[in-house]
This record gives structure tokens, C-alpha cells and sequence, in this order.
């Protein structure tokens, strides 16, 4: 098939994305596509806090109540407990082993679901449960490379900030920064730069790992590894035209983002200020009947927080749906023309057309001989 540049691929996925998506329109294949987007992060390319009660006597100026400011606001000031900080450390940790485990386990099913939305977007049909058995070993291959991108972008970027930080550090800029400002303005900025350069190649690779290594793994059956030797072969042959890509996709993530970033914004609005409405309505009247923060109203404001949350990503995956089938469709339609066992399945062959076979005509029954009429006696 011919070249396809990544300009010449932008009509292309849009008419894929229409459809896949409205020719016909099926809301069980639109809910799965709004599933699918959410658990790989296809989105991306789219709260007040409570007073304290303080106690009535507490000082205004301190200085200026009798017996002595400064120890009127210490006795005023809350005790420190080493009891209640061990307990809240623990929940602390405790909490973020559980975030991690949470975090360990979207990523592992998201790189499962990397592989079904593929296969969505080439052959236009969702299938979640069949597609789970089918791509699992390939997606636990892709959960092993996004965990080890991830631990070596964290140890890099630690790496980036720590040294200049600590070099600043033992110079001693920070102990007198009015003295070292122009060492200390200057070497933010430049490190500003480095970090920007820095996300800038992470997200590079993140790119290119997600829109043509996965092909490359769910088509030859590799690990990581060699499926970044494979497509970094075939990169060097055309350079320019990957680069393009890449430009062009950061231009339409950009455009995307902004449009759907608005109508999401105007949908959540239109959705959640009736709920925050009653939320208010809710808390003047708590208040009004002398409730106060107790475990079970923090319990209740809590579980509303968390059906606000989820409402709201339900809203922004379902309407994310078209950006959800159109990069992918970005990605596979300008790699295929670069990638010959995509374009085979992207393209499959016509089945081999059905000759009509002749019927098969049996032969007359052979009937025995006429021995002619019998003799008369």
C-alpha cells in the first residue's frame, strides 16, 4: 500500500472514526470503546477545605492578653500526641500500599486492554471477555515494559533534581539565598529547561511504545526488547516521516484536548451543580440542626466525593469515545503503511470466490432383463 504521511492519515482515521462509531450507532459497543479509553489512558489524548473549630478564648494577638502572650498561645495550641501520630503514620502507609496495589493492578489490566482496543479499532467490534483470553500473555509482556518505563523515569528525574538541588545545597545557597541569587535564578531556569527536555523525550518514547511497539508485540509474539530493536529498524529508514508523526500527533492531542476539554467541562457543570447544590442545602441544614464532623458524616461525605468522582469520569470517558477511536485509528492506519503484517490485517485478503460445483447427476437404475410373457400350459 502507498506511504501514507501522517497529514495524508488524518482524513483517513476520521472517516474510520465515523464508522466505527455512528454507521450504525450502538450504545454497547459505545460503552465498552468509553471503558476501554479509561483503562488505557486514551483520555488523556482530553474542592474546599473544612475550618477547624477553634475554641472561643483562643488569643487574637497574643501579645496583647494579660499573664503573658507567648505562653497563652502555646497552652492554647493543640497537644502533640506521639500515640495519634504513630496511628496516623500507619494509616498513611497503610493507604498508600493500597493506592500502590490499586495503581499495579489498572496498569496491568489497562496493558491488557491496550491489545483489545487495537484489535476494536481493525476489525470495528468491541469483544472484552474474548479479547481478555486472547491477548492476556501479550498484555502481561506490555505491563512489564510500562513498569519498567515507569521505575526508570522516576529514577532518572529523582536524579535530575537531586544533583542540582544537592549542589546548591552544599554550597550553602540556600542558607543565604539573598546572597546567591543570581547563581540560584540561573540555575533554576536552567534547570527548568533540563526537566522540560526531559518530559519531552519520556513522552516521546511513551509515544511510540504505545502506537507501534504493541503492534509489533501482538503481531510477532516478542518481548519489549525485541519489539523496540524491530521498530527502531524500521524507524531508521524513515526518519522524517516518524518525526512528522510524532509533531503531528502533539498538534491534534492539543486541538483534541481543547474541544472536548471544554465540552466535558460544560457537561459536568450542567451535571454536578444540581448535586452541589444539594450538598450545600445539606451542610446549612446539618449545621442548623447542631450536627458536627463525626465519623458517620464524615463517612457520608466521603461516599458523596466518591460518586462525584466516578460520575465524573463516567461523563468524560463516554464523551471521550470519538478521541478514543480516532488516535489509535491515527496510529495504526500511518504504521500499517510502514508495517506489512498490520496492513495484512488491517487490509485482509478477499476470501477466495465459491465455483459452483456441478451438480452430481446419478445414473438410471439398470432394471433386469424382460423375460417376456409367460407360456401358456
Amino acid at each position: 500500500m502507498p506511504q501514507l504521511s501522517a497529514i495524508e492519515t488524518i482524513s483517513i482515521a476520521m472517516e474510520h472514526t465515523k464508522q466505527q462509531l455512528f454507521r450504525p450507532f450502538r450504545w454497547g459497543q459505545w460503552l465498552r470503546l468509553a471503558l476501554l479509553g479509561l483503562l488505557t489512558g486514551e483520555l488523556s489524548s482530553g474542592g474546599g477545605c473544612g475550618g477547624g473549630n477553634f475554641p472561643s478564648s483562643f488569643p487574637t494577638n497574643p501579645s496583647q492578653q494579660p499573664g503573658g502572650g507567648r505562653d497563652q498561645f502555646l497552652s492554647a495550641s493543640p497537644h502533640f500526641d506521639p500515640q495519634m501520630a504513630a496511628h496516623m503514620a500507619l494509616w498513611i502507609g497503610i493507604a498508600l500500599l493500597v493506592f500502590c496495589v490499586i495503581a499495579l493492578v489498572w496498569m496491568y489490566v489497562g496493558s491488557v486492554y491496550r491489545f483489545i482496543l487495537i484489535e476494536s479499532i481493525i476489525t470495528k467490534n468491541v469483544s472484552l471477555r474474548a479479547g481478555w483470553h486472547k491477548w492476556h500473555a501479550t498484555g502481561r509482556r506490555y505491563f512489564w515494559w510500562r513498569l519498567v518505563y515507569q521505575l526508570v523515569v522516576g529514577f532518572f528525574f529523582v536524579i535530575l533534581i537531586g544533583i542540582p538541588v544537592g549542589i546548591a545545597a552544599a554550597f550553602g545557597w540556600f542558607t543565604d539565598a539573598k546572597a546567591h541569587m543570581v547563581p540560584l535564578v540561573l540555575g533554576g531556569i536552567l534547570l527548568f529547561f533540563l526537566v522540560l527536555l526531559f518530559f519531552i523525550a519520556t513522552g516521546v518514547i511513551w509515544l511510540l511504545g504505545k502506537d507501534f511497539m504493541a503492534p509489533i508485540m501482538a503481531l510477532e509474539n516478542l518481548d519489549f526488547a525485541d519489539s523496540w530493536s524491530r521498530l527502531f529498524a524500521m524507524m531508521k529508514r524513515e526518519k522524517g516521516s516518524y518525526a512528522g508523526y510524532v509533531g503531528m500527533k502533539i498538534v491534534l492531542a492539543i486541538a483534541a484536548g481543547i474541544l472536548f476539554g471544554i465540552l466535558i467541562t460544560i457537561a459536568v457543570l450542567v451535571v454536578l451543580l444540581p448535586i452541589g447544590g444539594l450538598g450545600v442545602l445539606a451542610v446549612v441544614t446539618g449545621k442548623t440542626a447542631g450536627l458536627t464532623w463525626n465519623p458517620l458524616t464524615v463517612t457520608v461525605a466521603v461516599l458523596v466525593g466518591m460518586f462525584a468522582f466516578a460520575l465524573i469520569m463516567f461523563l468524560s470517558s463516554m464523551l471521550s469515545v470519538p478521541v478514543t477511536v480516532y488516535f489509535p485509528a491515527y496510529s495504526i492506519y500511518f504504521f500499517a503503511a510502514r508495517y506489512p503484517k498490520l496492513s495484512a490485517w488491517l487490509y485482509p485478503a478477499p476470501p477466495a470466490p465459491v465455483v459452483p460445483t456441478p451438480p452430481v447427476t446419478e445414473p438410471p437404475p439398470v432394471l433386469p432383463p424382460s423375460l417376456g410373457p409367460e407360456p401358456i400350459t
